[in-house]
């Protein structure tokens, strides 16, 4: 990493409001989640930010079947909505360029070998999330600087590359062994550490630091909902389904979850068809998170 030493844990970007300035202000390395927020909103973000940091960007996603977005719009009652497959990437990288965090990483795919000299340029490196050691391979080759392993507990969108693809369930330990063992690029765990313990468990087999998500929705600084705030504090069962977003994600399961465990692959049409079946996502076993600062939060997890 540019400039810098990796610290043992980073904050993991949470898109849909949870990773704020103030929360990446509170830590000592967090990301921003600029995936879904408009253009506008990333460069408030990015202006608000103190000291090094990260950002993470949404990949630009492939049309999904439109036989598919038809069926579900019409099995909800509804029409099939406008959407921009590219989630303003072009322009919100266009911003990272001119911010020059620290760290740029990708979800849903992979920075071209362009982009990612264009980051070295500036000063950032780049990280990309991988589900698999095929993933992981070809993100090396590109000339990633860093790998985020993610497992099958984490909490909110896995970032598999095609979202027509059914994720890796191997546990999040035998990944980051498979991926360690094919390439040599640093890695950096993530999915469902709630404690030191795991922490230290991932470094002991060789990751390069620890991303953690869940464990901050109940930081005081993160824009977690009243409504979601409300919804982790109470428990539950956390599953992964299309359901939540028409991409495979883990959630708190509702109703809606239940009904449409056939979700096809539909990203990002879904969530505009049903715009008030609001959901929560959340990693495995959420009963027992903290509600407090976040640098306590953090130091309750670094070994």
């Amino acid at each position: 990493m540019a400039g810098m030493d990796l610290p043992r844990i980073v904050a993991a970007p949470m898109a849909g409001g949870p990773s704020t300035p103030e929360l990446v202000n509170a830590v000592s390395f967090g990301f921003l989640a600029l995936g879904t927020c408009l253009v506008t909103d990333a460069r408030e973000q990015l202006a608000a930010v103190r000291g090094p940091f990260g950002v993470n960007l949404f990949y630009p996603q492939e049309e999904p079947s439109l036989d598919d977005v038809t069926r579900v719009a019409q099995e909800l009652g509804t029409d099939v909505p406008g959407v921009d497959l590219t989630g303003g990437f072009a322009e919100k990288f266009e911003l990272v360029l001119h911010a020059a965090p620290a760290i740029v990483s990708s979800t849903f795919g992979c920075f071209t070998a362009a982009e990612i000299d264009q980051l070295h340029r500036v000063g950032s490196a780049a990280w990309v999330t991988v589900t698999c050691e095929s993933e992981a391979q070809e993100a090396a080759s590109r000339g990633a600087d860093g790998l985020v392993v993610q497992g099958p507990l984490a909490g909110g969108h896995r970032g598999t590359w095609d979202q027509n693809d059914t994720p890796d369930e191997r546990p999040l330990e035998d990944l980051l062994q498979a991926v360690l063992g094919a390439v040599p690029t640093p890695v950096i765990a993530a999915g469902g550490v709630r404690a030191r313990r795991d922490v230290e468990k991932l470094l002991g087999l060789g990751a390069a630091s620890v991303a953690c998500g869940t464990a901050f929705l109940l930081a005081e600084e993160a824009g977690t909902s009243v409504r979601n705030r409300e919804i982790l504090r109470a428990g539950g069962t956390s599953v992964n389904s299309r359901a939540f977003s028409g991409r495979w994600a883990r959630g708190v399961e509702t109703d809606f979850t239940r009904a449409h465990s056939d979700m096809p692959a539909i990203y990002p049409y879904l969530k505009p068809m049903v715009p008030d079946n609001p959901y929560c996502l959340v990693g495995h076993g959420f009963d027992d998170l903290v509600q407090a600062p976040a640098a306590e939060i953090e130091a309750a997890l670094t070994p």
